[in-house]
């Protein structure tokens, strides 16, 4: 426990763990937005005369809208409130996924997907800054952890929940049904979330929360030069973006396609696929949680902020990488799923602590800027996942050459973290000194 959590009211401790809450419900249902079309898959490439090809271009597009978002948003989450920023992101991917529902031309579902993307872009950009805003260095691994392991949760409650939305009102239906949920939390985000910097404190208060560790430009000029031209200059920037593309290519290639692989490769219904799917993804969820506290009982133990995130990463990609090639081996269902709840499990550790990652090499005032710059990487690696299975499943008739694939980028993945970062690399920020 923070030496410093007990100077603050409890009103504010509360504010900060609701801050967290909501952040975590809003990154679960993201997540079920997204997975929705997983989940649907078959049942809309039926209903609208789609290949697996087209389906891969369909579930990628939302990543290459999500990618082209990243780094204008990166700048605007540097500069202006979490409140704001994240609750027109929470509006528009709303409207987006209830379009999803209501459109009959696969023109419009590619539209719907596209908006989706740009709504969501905000989300773990402006999200983490709000939590760069509330939480000391050295109490961030938790809070960041638990957000991230909504990217796992969301993917796992929603095969169960999408499909039972699904018996009663159909796909379209349920991306309508989703949509509303997305959108109620809208209001609720926009009404009770405040910057620190918006509320009545005193010294004392205002000490024991995060400081401002140097100026904000003024104009996107400034900012293009001193913010963005600067991280781009760097090496670390891009290691990390082409490091986070291997980390989102694995665990989206099991968002996307599990329930369709599971289908095709064992004979299984869409109810019974489903319903499967979900538990190696509850093995994601927990592998992110747990990669929170992985971070801060290290740095809690005297290792070095880069090494507290960057070990248990790459020791997390090699298993994800691993048991991802494993999943290809004649064995049983039971066995293949255990296969997939590890590469899962692995995965979730890698996402939040590569996630951190963004928070040790830039300074507390461009952490949104870097992280936009590394999440187009990831992005990039969403984007190519489901496109590059879709592809290679026609190609083959086959799943196996696109896990195999994965596994490939996964120990590349390992490669370039463990190599590609170094101490220097770490920003020096005031706490350093004290």
């Amino acid at each position: 426990m923070s030496m410093i959590a007990p100077l603050l009211t409890p009103a504010l401790r509360r504010r900060r763990q609701i801050t967290v809450l909501l952040l975590m419900a809003a990154g679960c249902i993201s997540y079920i937005d997204r997975a929705a079309l997983s989940v649907s898959n078959t049942t809309v490439m039926a209903d609208m005369h789609m290949s697996y090809t087209q389906m891969g271009l369909l579930l990628s597009v939302f990543a290459w809208a999500y990618l082209a978002g990243q780094i204008p948003t990166g700048l605007l989450a540097d500069r202006f409130d979490s409140r704001v920023l994240l609750g027109a992101g929470l509006v528009l991917w709303s409207c987006a996924q209830m379009v999803f529902g209501l459109v009959h031309g696969v023109t419009g579902l590619f539209l719907a997907r596209i908006g989706l993307g740009i709504g969501e872009t905000p989300l773990f950009l402006s999200g983490t800054r709000a939590l760069v805003r509330w939480y000391r260095p050295h109490e961030r691994g938790r809070p960041l952890g638990l957000f991230n392991g909504s990217a796992a949760l969301g993917p796992a409650m929603a095969p169960p929940l999408l499909l039972a939305i699904m018996m009663v009102w159909g796909w379209r239906g349920m991306s309508v049904a989703i949509g509303a949920a997305s959108l109620v939390l809208a209001v609720v985000w926009i009404r009770f979330y405040r910057d620190p910097a918006d509320l009545p404190l005193n010294a004392a208060m205002r000490q024991a929360l995060p400081r401002s560790d140097g100026p904000v430009p003024a104009g996107i000029v400034q900012s293009l030069r001193h913010d963005l031209g600067d991280l781009l200059c760097r090496r670390s920037s891009w290691v990390l973006t082409a490091g986070y593309a291997g980390v989102i290519y694995i665990t989206w290639l099991y968002a996307t396609w599990m329930p369709a692989w599971l289908q095709t490769s064992r004979h299984l219904t869409i109810g019974q696929a489903g319903m499967l799917s979900a538990l190696p993804q509850f093995c994601g969820f927990a592998g992110s949680v747990l990669g929170g506290f992985v971070v801060d009982h290290l740095a809690v133990r005297g290792v070095g902020r880069l090494n507290a995130c960057r070990t248990p990463l790459v020791l997390a990609m090699l298993v994800a990488a691993i048991a991802t090639a494993l999943t290809t081996l004649h064995t049983g269902l039971a066995v293949m799923i255990a296969f997939m709840g590890i590469a899962l499990f692995a995965g979730g550790l890698a996402l939040s602590t590569g996630w951190m990652l963004g928070t040790v090499i830039a300074a507390d005032h461009r952490v949104a800027t870097l992280q936009a710059i590394q999440n187009t990487g990831g992005s990039l690696g969403g984007a190519l996942a489901p496109a590059v299975t879709g592809l290679l499943a026609d190609r083959f008739g086959s799943f196996t050459p696109s896990m195999l694939t994965a596994a490939a980028i996964g120990l590349a993945t390992v490669a370039l973290y463990q190599f590609g970062l170094r101490p220097e690399d770490v920003a020096t920020t005031g706490y350093d000194k004290e």
